[in-house]
């Protein structure tokens, strides 16, 4: 990324001075014309105080790296040799210290070729260290600190790590890229992106905190409530139905559109707060949704007690066909999956075709028909039917068309929270984009390393009828640097932004909240000031009043 150059005045204030030639460290490389464009080189000539970047690679085995060309730093060949000898990312800060005097902080470019130089010497612990030292940003004593680390920071760590069989320092440096440059140790993450259950759109964010939420989506205009906590207990239990031809039918018309069930869950979910709850599901498959002990959020139907009034009536704003409280989905915090869950079947419920309340209608509407055949007019059976189906098509109607929309809140209402879940929905595709670059990065990775053990055997060899080999192995070596480099590149520039509208979220939620919190704290204060002050000066006029006195 473009970086800007200073004066060789105010750099060498906080800068150590350039020295007029340094030698070099890496291979530099560039990186593709479709992600140069999002990180741009600096263009001018080195000068003091000047930040370029580069790229170190390995060549495989010790004593085998080339070097092709070098960047400008303020590191001179004896303090980098002393440097990269340290243990730690503190005494390579100590040492550079006490060389410079002062006060100050390296750049990027300086930390890149101490870490270039550390990985040189097969001192892998201390670029470890003096990664995780840029990444935590703090100052050692007030004094000389670490710069942040960027793009060129991350490639070469992994392509070095890789090449070196460092494959789970490797992976773990790419997990840091998809997180744009959050500590390791970090508490108090975002949360989790809650999808709509009917519409599959993201609707809010579970955090760590949350229990239970009540949530609107704007655009199925419908209300959910989200209850999130850790499963504490899990029953299964594998069902068989036997579906009629009637059932069958129904359902392949599309008039029952719940799925057929194979498994009956109950769990136990426990919120921070200690708040537990029992719900009881199907699922289209045996497998479990969620294990026991992993994080969930269970999307339910709006409960009762969640409407709005509308003159003398109370609606509430639930999806079409399901009960109050009623499971829809179910999020897993630890794998992101969502599972569609089913309406458990009663144990006592039979087919759909027996079901009491129509055979009740049906024999009543059939022996009123009979009755009013034999006493008042043969014809009447063809009207009892026909306002039947009259019947049944208002009702089919009302139900399916007029309530629903009735339901759903107003436009208006939703129109507010629409931005915001836009900004969700954002989040969510960058970080399905996310996952995938991480996973394509970790099979370059896994090739990268496997194509540097394979490097590492034909010199083990020594044959030289493997130098064609070799070369075609570099070959392909040097190719998978070139395409993981493109693909931290990528996988930053998503971070960047995911951290963009995480920011921009919390800013319209939790900065309120948190506002609103500290503004009624200090609003009972000052009650309670007042209060003090009213009962002290009604005391003291008691006290010095002619009576008493």
């Amino acid at each position: 990324m473009a970086l800007a150059l200073l004066s060789p005045s105010s750099a060498s204030a906080h800068r150590l001075p350039r020295p007029s030639s340094s030698p070099p460290l890496g291979r530099a490389a560039s990186a593709t014309s479709i992600v140069s464009s999002f990180f741009p080189l600096c263009s001018s000539p080195p000068s003091p105080g000047s930040c370029s970047l580069q790229r170190a690679s390995s060549a495989g085995g010790a004593g085998a790296g080339e070097s092709e060309a070098s960047e400008a730093t303020s590191l001179d060949a004896d303090l980098l040799r002393r440097v990269s000898g340290a243990s730690d990312a503190g005494e390579a800060l100590d040492i550079v210290a006490e060389s410079a005097g002062g006060t100050g902080g390296l750049d990027a470019s300086d930390c890149n070729v101490i870490v270039a130089a550390a990985l040189d010497r097969g001192n892998v612990e201390l670029a470890l260290s003096v990664f995780e030292a840029m990444r935590s940003g703090f100052a050692r004593a007030g004094a000389w600190r670490w710069a942040r680390p960027d793009v060129r920071t991350y490639a070469l760590l992994v392509q070095r790590l890789a090449a070196a069989l460092r494959v789970s320092d490797a992976l773990r440096i790419i997990d840091y890229v998809s997180r744009a440059g959050i500590s390791s140790a970090e508490e108090v993450p975002f949360g989790m992106i809650i999808r709509c259950p009917s519409c599959m759109v993201a609707v809010a964010v579970a955090q760590p905190q949350h229990g239970t939420q009540t949530v609107s989506c704007s655009k199925c205009r419908y209300q959910y409530e989200l209850f999130s906590g850790d499963i504490t207990s899990i029953e299964s239990e594998e069902v068989s139905m036997d579906v009629s031809a009637l059932d069958k039918a129904l359902r392949f018309i599309n008039v029952i559109k719940d799925g057929l069930p194979a498994a009956v869950h109950s769990i136990v979910i426990r919120t921070p707060s200690g708040t537990a709850r029992t719900h009881r599901f199907a699922t289209q498959t045996v497998e479990l949704p969620a294990q026991e002990g992993e994080r969930v959020t269970i999307s339910l139907a709006a409960p009762s007690n969640v409407y709005r009034e509308m003159g003398p009536l109370k609606i509430s704003a639930r999806s079409q066909g399901f009960r109050p409280g009623e499971p829809m989905s179910l999020t897993n915090h630890i794998n992101r999956h969502v599972s569609r869950l089913l309406r458990a079947p009663s144990k006592k419920e039979g087919p759909f075709v027996f079901n009491p309340y129509l055979l009740v209608g049906a024999l009543a509407l059939l022996a009123s028909g009979d009755a009013a055949s034999a006493f008042i007019d043969p014809s009447l059976p063809r009207l009892i039917t026909a306002t039947a189906f009259a019947s049944a098509a208002v009702g089919t109607t009302l139900n399916r068309v007029i309530l629903p929309e009735i339901r759903k809140l107003p436009q208006k209402t939703v129109d507010i929270i629409a931005v915001r879940q836009q900004l969700l929905s954002q989040y969510d595709m960058l970080q399905t984009r996310l996952k995938d670059l991480k996973q394509l990065s970790e099979k370059e990775v896994w090739m990268l390393a496997r194509m540097s053990q394979l490097e590492n055997k034909i010199l083990a060899v020594g044959e030289p009828s493997y130098r064609a080999r070799r070369g075609r192995v570099k070959r392909v070596r040097e190719s998978l640097e070139s395409t993981l480099l493109a693909k931290i590149e990528l996988m930053e520039s998503y971070a960047k932004l995911c951290s963009m509208i995480e920011i921009e979220v919390e800013m319209d939620s939790d900065v309120i909240v948190a506002e609103a919190a500290s503004s009624a704290q200090w609003r009972i204060q000052a009650e309670a000031n007042d209060e003090a002050e009213r009962l002290l000066s009604s005391d003291s006029s008691e006290t010095f009043s002619p009576e008493h006195v």
